[in-house]
């Protein structure tokens, strides 16, 4: 004689009923885990309301009342050479005079104007 089955203690997805959209996120938090290597576990609401996907870079600043979680912009740095300076120098003068003070401020960079590519103003 066969046993019977045991019954389940969960239904199978396919026997679950669908879920509709996630509850939007409670006023008062929603719970987050902490993992074994720091990483915080943001609730699925929170993630959607915010637009966090996954890679999204966050600020986590220190506040009194605890850790606040916030967007972050990532914008590239560009670390200018002295020429790409002189060049900015030179071709952003507006008039003779102003070439003249950039020329002078060139040359004090020790770099010299002429092999600079840069726009003159006119009369310059």
């Amino acid at each position: 004689m066969k046993t019977p089955p045991k019954p389940r203690s969960r239904p199978k997805a396919s026997e679950r009923p669908k879920r509709g959209p996630a509850a939007p996120a409670r006023p008062d938090g929603e719970p987050a885990r902490v993992g074994r290597r720091g990483a915080v576990v943001i609730p699925a609401a929170l993630r959607r309301l915010y637009g966090f996907e996954e890679g999204s870079t966050l600020l986590a600043e220190a506040r009194p009342e605890g850790v606040l979680l916030r967007p972050a912009t990532v914008v590239p740095v560009e670390a200018y050479t002295p020429e790409r300076i002189a060049e900015f120098l030179l071709s952003n003068a507006v008039d003779a005079d102003d070439y003249a003070r950039a020329v002078a401020r060139v040359r004090a960079m020790n770099l010299d104007p002429a092999a600079i590519p840069h726009h003159k103003p006119r009369g310059a």
